[in-house]
Parts: structure tokens; sequence; C-alpha cells
């Protein structure tokens, strides 16, 4: 990918004089564990970054350098989080939606256009749903990289109180260790019970209760 590439949205606006533009995209739709995140970001007109790439291609530590320049670059930023009780209520999709909008609504200055990463949403202002836009808007980018940070930041503070459960590595997400911890010392109010396969345990468990009454 060329940088013109991650600039080609931006780039198309910005020369027809809309400035104001916010990227959204949000981190923790697939983990079994934690809130959904979401982030908008309104960099600066014709701002070049360097550090900023899709969030999933970056290192921890790339990730929080282009954090650092993403603060230094953007007009303003938005972040908005949904509880993993709301994402039981309403749904994973519903739920990113949720966040996605309160982070534009956190925005202190008010956006002329949205890109957001593929889901549509419907407001007033003009917008673009974009599949896979991480990767085709430096706007989207920064955003994924800001909802990741703030997600990451959480899960690691989740990892002080169940420290059995390695947050801190896996961020929830359902890797080996992660499901093996599930096993062994069952799940925690911050795991979603609506997910496989903390929902199985949940109901094999309540099958052994049933049994046993």
């Amino acid at each position: 990918m060329t940088d013109n590439d991650l600039y080609q949205y931006e780039n198309r606006l910005w020369n027809q004089h809309v400035l104001y533009i916010a990227g959204i995209d949000e981190a923790g739709r697939g983990p079994l564990a934690g809130p959904v995140v979401a982030a908008a970001v309104i960099l600066k007109p014709h701002a070049k970054l360097i550090y900023v790439d899709d969030s999933k291609k970056l290192s921890e530590k790339q990730r929080e350098k282009a954090l650092i320049e993403i603060k230094e670059q953007a007009l303003a930023i938005g972040i908005g989080i949904v509880s993993v009780e709301e994402i039981e209520r309403i749904n994973i999709y519903r739920a990113s939606r949720e966040a996605m909008l309160s982070a534009i609504n956190q925005l202190k200055t008010k956006p002329q256009y949205l890109l957001i990463d593929a889901m549509p949403i419907e407001l007033d202002t003009p917008s673009a749903s974009i599949i896979k836009g991480d990767q085709k808007s430096v706007s989207i980018a920064a955003a994924s990289i800001v909802a990741k940070t703030t997600r990451d930041a959480y899960m690691t503070e989740m990892d002080k109180i169940f420290p059995e459960f390695g947050f801190k590595q896996h961020k929830g997400y359902p890797t080996t260790e992660h499901v093996e911890a599930l096993k062994k010392y069952g799940y925690t109010p911050i795991h979603r019970k609506t997910y496989n396969p903390v929902k199985t345990m949940i109901l094999e468990g309540l099958k052994k209760y049933q049994k046993a009454v």
C-alpha cells in the first residue's frame, strides 16, 4: 500500500474544502471478555502522520508511538465504551454501533463528514461506510489505534483484578490460555455470557444443578 492509498478519502474531501473529517472505528467485537470500545478522530486538515497504520498491523509499542502522534495531530477525539452487560442485552453488532455513536457525540469539533469502518450509520452528517476502512483511510486508522489502545488499557487493569486469566496478554480474546483458564476458574463478571465457550459452560452448569435438585 502506498501513502496515497491511506489518504485517498481525506485528500479528496480536503480538496473539496471539507476540512473536519471524522474517522470512526471500534475494537473488541471478538473477545470473550470486556467492553466494546469505539473512537472517532478528526485530524488537522492536510495532516500527515508517520506512524499511523491499521492497528492490527502494529505492535503494542508502535501503537503507543502512533497514539502520541494522533493526539498531537488531532483536532478532536471522542471515545465510546459499551459494557459487557449492554452487549449481552442488545447484541454485539448493536453495541458496536452504540459505541460509535457515543464516540461521535464526544467530539468537541463538529464533523462535516464521517468515514466509518464497515458499519453504516445513518446520521444527518454525510458519511461513507468503508470495508477495511482502517487500511484505506488515515482517519479510520487513527480511530482504530485510539479504540484498541483504550480497550487494551482497560483489559490490563482487569488483569490486576483477575490475574489468573491473563487479560494483559490476550485482552480477552479466545486464546488457548484463556479458554483453559475459563475451564479451570470459571467465568468472571467481565466475561460475555452470550459468547461460547462461556455460554456453554453456563448451560452445562445449569443442567448439573437441575439434575442435582
